[in-house]
């Protein structure tokens, strides 16, 4: 099929999309909405009295049990925020843990099909997850977990299993964070304390087998918690094989007002890459790889250890901090057509660094109903190597890429917590970054030296009232920043001045309706604009300057438990990006979309539990259709409307066994690229199924 037939199929693909997915979803959120908030009001009308306020800006799916120490930290970022918990992460039957993001409201999840070594990434807020710019910042039980270039490759050091709670921070108003942090944060929490252990083993479709172990032991002011995963899979397609394992161990001793511990976790994964298919081949026979990807695949070790520090120093000061080392060491073989060599690509990094925050709660008496600032710093120091040779079924062949560099971000904020009533929370902030570092060419034997961006600063505000019981109206502002990374942090010839860093302005309005534990939703329309935006080519390994850019969407999410056996969540995103002031070099862009952003991001459930011993779950996520190439002339690809269905049985209080099918539509849908001259293809699971046994004890 040639490349504009296909674009043609891909837009008749996504009306259908629009007509069975997003136009129901909208109808649904939006009904959700109306009638919790027609119902919230009713019930804050009579009883006001006794409810109490609360300026909460987050949606929480599932149930989740949270210490007040940690509710009272995020519900001070007045944005939208989503937490899910932990009780629907672990049951999850995923080949990645970047693919648990689907069921976060606006998240968009880029699957590059590519097996262990090349999974698939995550973004929001109109970002894309190719790689080119990576705009979240991830955190993995509070500690920085980004590589140097901003890819989410660290989660693979989780599994499921491990997982406590997935918090997601969209917008630009959280000044805890800086470097990466364009478009907001994630923050995973694994478990921690208690006494149990926690088996599952599960198996299914393409030769997948996985088991998962999670204990704990607490005894007195000493915890300890240890996880091990492993997990094969022959893969859905040709040359798809991938095995992963992880391993952990936390250890903390929480004593009278303070606590103290430590974290250590190795992750080792390999597999082999299937490659990319042409349209035509990727319609006929999606399963196929071409004999070019025979020898493509990749090994990647991740080892992440962390000390942890909380303190109450007073009844009005608290403290948290810490320290951390990661090591990333990953090597790939990857040829992506016929007319270009095999290349091995290595990246090793090591980071190290540290957080800290002090919080002061002063008494106020009857001046204010509350008040406190937090002072925050932070640094991460990284060493870094990436490396790539030309090679001939996986034998070098010649050195192309020798680069060793170190890279330093130092940062730090202040921030007051002002609350004149209990119905109204106004949270200013400043935030400030350095970076420092020196790049080495091994091939040319040159040094050069950092661009000097100076001090990065970043004035954020944020506000939220509630009128009434139930309602809360919320907008922020804020300015991240982007620098260029990997050699395009440095001052290399031809480039003779220093670069400014880009700057990421956004502001976002929003409505939060509750009312009890039976409704909550929430709407927000949000904008963000860029300037001296940067992107990364993967193929070349060079930044170059897109220009302005200017990003703008609406989003709608809802949760709604109408009875103690069903709960309902949907979410729906529609957003948009485009370059408004391009490259002088390229002016023939101003106005094109960015590549890869879908118009629309959806996802939702259900759960009924009919008795308390079976359990029925159907899930829903998809998107719409996207450019591929910053031209917008190849065509759009990319929409899939993908469904999953669960039964679960407890036959006792121990031992739960769980089916699942998984793409239940056997929905046909590519990730798909352009090269340059054509367009390449890396089609998607079809309709899988798995089966599960679960005990805990």
């Amino acid at each position: 099929m040639p490349v504009n037939m296909r674009a043609a199929s891909a837009a008749r693909q996504e009306r259908g999309f629009m007509s069975r997915f997003v136009l129901p979803s909208v109808g649904i959120t939006l009904a959700i909405l109306l009638a919790g908030q027609a119902q919230a009001q009713t019930a804050s009308a009579t009883n006001s009295t006794s409810a109490e306020t609360t300026t909460d800006t987050s949606l929480t799916i599932g149930e989740i049990v949270v210490t007040a120490d940690r509710q009272t930290r995020i519900s001070k970022v007045l944005t939208s925020v989503d937490v899910l918990s932990g009780s629907i992460a672990q049951r999850e039957n995923v080949d990645a843990t970047f693919q648990l993001f689907s069921r976060m409201p606006g998240v968009l999840t880029t699957n590059f099909g590519q097996g262990p070594s090349t999974a698939g990434a995550i973004s929001f807020r109109g970002f894309n997850g190719e790689g080119g710019i990576n705009a979240v910042k991830v955190l993995i039980d509070g500690v920085p977990s980004n590589t140097n270039d901003g890819f989410s490759w660290m989660l693979d050091a989780l599994q499921p299993m491990d997982i406590d709670r997935i918090e997601v921070v969209r917008g630009t108003s959280d000044p805890r964070y800086g470097l990466h942090n364009i478009a907001g944060n994630v923050n995973i929490s694994t478990r921690q304390g208690g006494t149990y252990v926690d088996a599952k083993a599960s198996g299914g479709s393409f030769g997948t087998y996985d088991g998962q172990l999670s204990a704990g032991y607490e005894t007195g002011a000493f915890t300890q918690n240890y996880f091990v995963g492993y997990r094969h899979t022959g893969g859905y397609r040709d040359h798809a094989e991938g095995d992963r394992f992880n391993i952990s161990g936390k250890w903390f001793y929480n004593g009278e007002g303070f606590s103290l511990g430590a974290i250590a976790r190795y992750y080792h994964g390999k597999g082999q890459e299937p490659g990319f298919l042409t349209a035509e081949d990727s319609a006929e026979n999606p399963r196929q790889s071409y004999p070019v990807s025979a020898t493509d695949g990749g090994n990647r070790k991740i080892q992440h250890y962390s000390l942890h520090f909380d303190a109450d120093v007073t009844s009005q000061l608290s403290t948290r901090a810490k320290l951390f080392m990661i090591d990333f060491d990953d090597t790939r073989f990857v040829r992506f057509s016929e007319s270009i060599s095999q290349q091995e690509r290595i990246t090793k990094q090591r980071q190290y660094g540290g957080l800290a925050a002090v919080n002061w709660q002063p008494d106020v008496g009857n001046l204010l109903h509350a008040l406190s600032f937090e002072v925050g710093a932070d640094f991460q120091i990284q060493d870094n190597h990436l490396g790539r040779y030309l090679t001939t079924e996986r034998v070098r062949n010649s050195y192309v890429i020798a680069q060793y560099f170190d890279f330093s971000n130092y940062g730090g904020y202040i921030q007051a917590v002002i609350e004149p009533t209990d119905w109204l929370r106004i949270t200013p902030a400043y935030r400030i970054d350095r970076i420092e570092g020196n790049f080495e060419d091994r091939i040319g034997g040159s040094t050069y030296p950092v661009n000097d961006y100076g001090t990065i600063g970043q004035p954020k505000i944020s506000a939220a009232i509630t009128p009434i019981n139930g309602v809360t109206a919320y907008g922020n502002y804020g300015r991240t920043f982007q620098v260029g990374l990997g050699s395009a942090s440095y001052l290399i010839p031809p480039q003779t001045t220093n670069l400014s860093p880009s700057y990421n302005d956004g502001w976002e309005l929003g409505l939060k309706l509750s009312q009890g534990s039976w409704f909550e939703g929430r709407i927000a329309a949000w904008k963000q604009v860029a300037t001296g935006e940067v992107l990364y080519n993967e193929l070349t390994a060079v930044y170059t300057n897109i220009g302005q850019t200017r990003r703008i969407g609406f989003d709608a999410q809802a949760n709604f438990k109408p009875t103690s056996d069903i709960n309902l969540w949907v979410a729906v995103s529609k957003q948009h990006g485009r370059i408004v002031q391009p490259n002088p070099s390229n002016p023939e862009q101003l106005g094109n979309k960015i590549n890869h952003v879908p118009e629309f991001i959806l996802s939702g459930g259900i759960d009924y539990r009919p008795t308390d011993q079976l359990r029925l779950t159907l899930t829903g996520n998809g998107q719409s259709n996207y450019e591929i190439d910053p031209s917008n002339l190849p065509g759009r690809f990319g929409g899939y409307a993908v469904f999953n269905a669960e039964i679960a049985y407890r036959l006792n209080p121990k031992v739960e066994i769980a089916g699942q099918i998984r793409n239940l539509t056997n929905d046909r849908y590519d990730y798909v690229w352009w090269d340059g001259e054509k367009s390449l293809h890396a089609p998607a699971d079809a309709r899988a199924a798995y089966a599960s046994l679960r005990i805990t004890l």
